[in-house]
């Protein structure tokens, strides 16, 4: 039986490591600075006291700001969550790759796991987030050293023949089971990912009221 190329692991590709690099900036002292000046050379322009140029005097006014802005604090310290998270990514890679050494598993095995994989490492990339909730950190941890490991070891552990066919038309094969089961873990992982997601988005939202409330109304509300 072939095997599906492994849909997990490998580095970061460029366009996200460029897409992080963005979202740092964006959320950067810099950044707030410039964007507030530009702010001030908008109004300068609607009280009709920047002329014909406005549009080079906020950009000079970002410019300006973003830099003059004292540099964003180095923060060395590794925090609790990133230090957890940091283990937790390092035993869901070394179960990847014992079932990749592995080829007892079918493709469609290999194909959720790669799904459940992707959805775990976008989660344990919001370390800070995903460690403000003491129970989707528990459902992260346990579906990485026990659920998943359970499951796939007790299938491995089968006969093939055993694993594939069904003992009555009432009850699931092995198989069968075994893929309901990595449903059942990619709905549950899957409505955590949502609710860091939304962690994040209400992160974004605070940001919105407090520029808000330092530098005057928008009307592009969050």
């Amino acid at each position: 039986m072939s095997t599906a190329p492994p849909m997990w692991g490998g580095s970061p590709t460029g366009a996200a490591m460029t897409a992080e690099r963005v979202l740092r900036y964006l959320g950067s002292t810099r950044n707030i600075v410039g964007c507030a000046l530009a702010l001030l050379g908008f109004g300068a322009h609607f009280l009709g006291l920047a002329g014909a140029f406005w549009p080079v005097v906020v950009v000079g006014l970002y410019g300006v700001g973003a830099l003059l802005a004292p540099p964003d604090r180095v923060r060395l310290a590794v925090s609790h969550a990133e230090v957890e998270t940091a283990r937790l990514r390092s035993d869901l890679e070394a179960l990847l790759r014992k079932v990749d050494g592995l080829q007892r598993f079918p493709d469609d095995v290999r194909a959720r796991l790669g799904g459940l994989a992707d959805v775990l490492s976008g989660v344990l990339g919001r370390a800070e987030v995903l460690t403000t909730s003491p129970d989707h950190l528990h459902i992260v941890s346990r579906t990485i050293r026990d659920y998943l490991p359970s499951s796939l070891e007790a299938y491995a552990n089968l006969p093939r023949s055993y694993a594939l066919n069904r003992r009555s038309e009432r009850e699931h094969s092995a198989h069968e089971e075994l893929l309901a089961q990595l449903d059942l873990l990619d709905t549950r992982l899957r409505e955590v990912a949502q609710a860091v997601h939304r962690g994040d988005e209400q992160a974004l939202r605070d940001q919105g009221r407090f520029l808000r409330d330092r530098f005057g109304g928008s009307d592009l509300d969050l």
